[in-house]
């Protein structure tokens, strides 16, 4: 991508939220020859994927800890190598057992516990037959969602080609099978597949983490498909010095391109005069003025915080407050003086991404919790130990582990003041069943439940992903009707973020996708 042939070059841009996205779209934006600023309210870029200390001395991944749905074409587009980007060796999900039979999912293959011959087997079509299905949504996936009505070339251009992949890219046996459980819940369909109740519980353990949903819930095979999307990018991995490298390497990438970015300079409102953004009012009451407002925030914060609802209909602002957006996930870190002793793993295998899901129903049950606001008693976990890949996240002998748990519904019951506690101690306690003595090993802890990342990282209802990835709020329909392809009703504001489509994960597309859209509204010509 070049400035050569680019009609609107002196165009003043602002970026509101210097997460992932708005790097990324800030980044295309400065080399595609606009003037780009960020304003990030926090002390560092990254957002959620920026790193931190909990402890002195410990450093962790802050949301993120995973890397696994980067997208390539953003990866080269920005020369994200060339800026530091090491994504680290990739890593194995190993899903434990009390009884130390556990079992390694790769990309498509599968060893250990008690598998039989047939699951095996199948595990192998089945990936391979999902992983067809991921692909075939890529031409939507890599562009702006087509318009409900009123399509531009654009829009049926991507429709044509999705039509396409999903024909002929599939075939017909395949597309059938594809509409047959598009819309259906991962529980039936591996009930169809498979035996091994801790094979079924891993696998639906990735359809609902970061989502209010259970493994029976209609959409959890969308939510599976969405994951296995991201992964046909990039494998899953570890990055040394944590996801907060990623966003250094990005961060890198926008100055390279000629971003300007200031940190601690949270935007308290955007201007806006005759219907059109003029430019962001910071908390400081500094006012900046620009051509073109980009948001990274969350749709809600975007337009019920940061704009005054008396700009909208009252339709849209109705669309916008029904947002399902309330996190149901709470980001535990720990500091350990060694590294847990969990029967049957070597240190090599605790190296890799284990998770606790034992099986279907061991899922859903923790899912029930959730509906009537109370925490799971025995919640779903995915748990990392970067430091064994990267011992300068800890002192010498000692570890950092990093634990996604779920359920931990944002609006509890009872209220995260006094239940914070309770839920950690649940957390270790649920470990110590697979790794005796665990609890003696915590010298140090952290918990952020969906409140605290709500505060800390200015997300609504503190959702990784800006609002469930359920159907009704994906591609055309992401955030709302009426702001989904990037654009927004207040004239030159658009969206960036997780908010817009396709959705969360660290692939950055939603930030491309939106610099594209900014540039060709703009008379950006290649």
């Amino acid at each position: 991508m070049t400035k050569t042939g680019f009609v609107g070059a002196s165009k003043s841009v602002l970026v509101v939220g210097g997460g992932h996205n708005g790097l990324v779209c800030a980044s295309y934006l400065a080399r595609a020859g606009y003037r780009v600023d960020i304003l990030e309210a926090r002390s560092a870029m990254g957002g959620g994927a920026a790193s931190s200390d909990f402890a002195e001395g410990y450093r962790v991944s802050g949301l993120a800890h995973i890397l696994h749905s980067l997208s390539p074409q953003v990866r080269s587009d920005l020369q994200l190598d060339a800026a530091g980007l090491e994504t680290g060796d990739s890593i194995d999900t190993i899903a434990l057992d009390k009884a130390g039979q556990h079992i390694t999912l790769g990309i498509d293959t599968l060893a250990g516990g008690d598998l039989s011959a047939d699951d095996i087997e199948a595990y192998g079509r089945f990936k391979r037959e999902f992983i067809g299905y991921a692909k075939a949504l890529e031409p939507l996936m890599m562009n702006k969602p087509p318009r409900l009505k009123d399509m531009d070339r654009r829009d049926k251009l991507t429709l044509a080609k999705l039509g396409w992949q999903l024909r002929f890219g599939l075939g017909k046996d395949s597309m059938r099978e594809f509409l047959r459980i598009g819309g259906i819940n991962i529980y039936d369909v591996l009930n169809e597949v498979f035996d091994s109740p801790l094979l079924k519980g891993a696998i639906a353990l990735d359809a609902v983490m970061g989502q209010h949903m259970g493994p029976r819930t209609p959409n959890t095979v969308l939510t599976y498909l969405h994951r296995l999307w991201g992964e046909t990018h990039s494998r899953p991995s570890l990055p040394s010095g944590g996801m907060g490298s990623i966003a250094k390497a990005l961060e890198r990438a926008a100055a390279n391109a000629g971003v300007s970015m200031r940190t601690a300079a949270k935007v308290q409102r955007i201007l806006v005069v005759d219907g059109a953004a003029v430019g962001v009012e910071l908390e400081s009451g500094e006012q900046l003025h620009a051509d073109i407002v980009i948001s990274n925030a969350d749709a809600k914060t975007t337009f019920l915080k940061l704009v005054d609802s008396s700009e909208f209909d009252a339709m849209f602002v109705h669309r916008v407050n029904s947002i399902r957006a309330n996190g149901d996930v709470a980001k535990v870190h720990l500091a350990l003086d060694g590294l847990p002793k969990i029967v049957g793993l070597s240190v090599e295998q605790l190296s890799q991404r284990l998770i606790i899901a034992p099986n279907m129903r061991y899922v859903e049950h923790a899912f029930n919790h959730s509906k009537y606001a109370e925490f799971s008693e025995n919640p779903l976990l995915e748990i990392t130990i970067p430091s064994i890949a990267d011992s300068s996240l800890a002192p010498p002998g000692h570890h950092v582990m990093s634990i996604s748990a779920s359920f931990a519904p944002y609006a509890l019951k009872l209220g995260w003041e006094t239940q914070r506690d309770a839920f950690m101690q649940r957390v270790i306690a649920v470990i110590e069943q697979y790794a005796p003595g665990f609890g003696a090993q915590i010298i140090a802890r952290e918990i952020l439940t969906p409140v605290d990342i709500e505060t800390q990282y200015h997300l609504s209802g503190g959702h990784w992903h800006h609002g469930e990835m359920a159907i009704d709020q994906l591609f055309m329909l992401r955030p709302v009707y009426g702001a989904a392809q990037y654009d927004t009703p207040i004239e030159g504001l658009y969206l960036c973020g997780a908010a817009a489509h396709p959705g969360g994960g660290l692939t950055g597309l939603p930030g491309r996708n939106a610099a594209q859209r900014v540039m060709r509204a703009t008379e950006w010509r290649p």
